[in-house]
């Protein structure tokens, strides 16, 4: 058997941040400062919505941290002790120096043999939910964590740690702004929450006409979109099933896990096609991070089968689409292949979830769990199909790297 080239330059498409205590309120005006407070509730600190406790995120200032990678075991599916994340993740540490100001991260960059990364605010998969009834404090804390996170952070910081500001759609002119902010301000990529948007006009959809606007902006500007995963969007229906005693994710019931998979992430890039976004803006580059890719395959049956039922409402085939305008980055323990058999090889990409528990300790522990892959492969998955998404130039010397592979459908044929 060949030996796994391990050598092509690592881009790793999902790190994150731990966020300073003031991240949220430092340039909050002070007219919301009362919606956003942190209350230390016996041994712990919670953060306070507009009066509303969460537990989501257990500690919300981030001192102390479950080590990275500690719940690996339980995400590869080795936990035949049966543990609780809580107990898998032992005692928990002070946080890295990496996860809290950009010099530090490069250093660790450096150490993990790693190039480039994307990086995450860790409380954003929050605030967007806690505030999802009050549009204008939502906007108002989004700004607020944009405008630290550029100070802090920097959106760009050595073409090499590119920080992903948010942008809310509740109101498209909002939206419009913010997207002119970040970019004035350096950013290179940002975050939209894959799921509805509570606007003026109640719920909907963020693929709608309505907001061709801010899409069209982002079009123009040549400007990527992440849709990293979330505060679950299906957890009020959920709570219907099975009231909930935590929204701490350690926490969660076996049939939590199981109803609320990444039903998100599908519904999201659904209504991009159905309701014709990624057709009138073809340019669009549109990246789900986090929300592994179970929901692919069975999402491009349903595509297929409602292509053929219902011709007249689909000007060009939903599998065309997302494989023009969608990249993917896998959970570290899934299956590469699959992924780049369904998408294109062009549009797969790597991503530990440094420093999360649930992330991988190193992202050179990838190879524990790699399938094997030859060198095209490795070059495109470990880095080049992130630059692609970044729009930035490819690290593989072959000439022909410039060129993506022919897709190779499920059975081995050409697609």
């Amino acid at each position: 058997m060949t030996e796994q080239f391990r050598d092509a330059p690592i881009f790793d498409a999902d790190q994150h941040m731990y966020e300073t205590a003031e991240a949220l309120t430092k340039y909050l005006p002070e007219r919301y400062a009362p919606a956003v407070q942190y209350g230390q509730f016996g041994r712990q600190t919670r953060i306070v919505i507009n009066g509303r406790v969460s537990d989501f995120i257990p500690n919300p200032t981030f001192e102390r941290v479950a080590a990275p990678g500690a719940h690996e075991k339980f995400f590869a599916g080795e936990n035949a002790e049966g543990q609780t994340l809580r107990e898998m993740q032992g005692r928990a540490i002070e946080a890295p120096a990496a996860t809290r100001t950009p010099e530090d991260r490069v250093k660790e960059l450096d150490r993990q043999g790693v190039v480039e990364a994307i990086n995450y605010p860790t409380l954003a998969s929050l605030i967007e939910h806690a505030t999802a009834d009050d549009p204008e404090l939502t906007l108002a804390i989004i700004h607020a964590l944009n405008q630290w996170m550029a100070e802090h952070w920097s959106f760009n910081y050595r073409n090499r740690v590119f920080s992903t500001p948010i942008i809310n759609l509740s109101e498209v002119d909002a939206a419009q702004r913010e997207l002119e902010y970040v970019i004035a301000n350096g950013a290179k990529v940002a975050l939209i929450k894959p799921g509805p948007v509570n606007g003026l006009r109640g719920w909907r959809s963020p693929a709608l006409p309505e907001f061709d606007p801010f899409w069209r902006d982002v079009e123009a500007a040549g400007f990527p979109i992440v849709l990293h995963a979330s505060y679950p969007p299906l957890d009020s229906y959920v709570n219907t099933w099975e009231p909930p005693h935590t929204q701490n994710f350690m926490a969660m019931s076996a049939f939590r896990w199981m109803v609320l998979g990444h039903r998100e992430i599908a519904d999201m890039l659904t209504s991009l096609i159905c309701h014709g976004t990624l057709t009138r803006f073809p340019k669009l580059r549109i990246a789900s991070v986090e929300n592994g890719s179970g929901w692919i395959f069975p999402l491009f049956n349903d595509f297929e089968d409602l292509q053929k039922k219902m011709p007249q409402n689909f000007p060009e085939h939903p599998h065309e689409v997302f494989r023009r305008n969608v990249w993917v980055s896998p959970f570290w323990e899934g299956c590469v292949s699959d992924v780049v058999n369904t998408v294109g090889w062009d549009k797969v990409m790597f991503g530990s979830d440094y420093p999360h528990p649930e992330g991988l300790a190193e992202p050179k522990g990838f190879w524990k769990y790699a399938e094997g892959m030859d060198v095209r492969r490795t070059y495109d998955f470990m880095g080049d199909n992130a630059r692609r998404f970044m729009g930035l130039p490819i690290a593989n010397p072959d000439p022909d790297a410039v060129n993506p592979p022919a897709l190779v459908a499920p059975g081995g044929g050409a697609a």
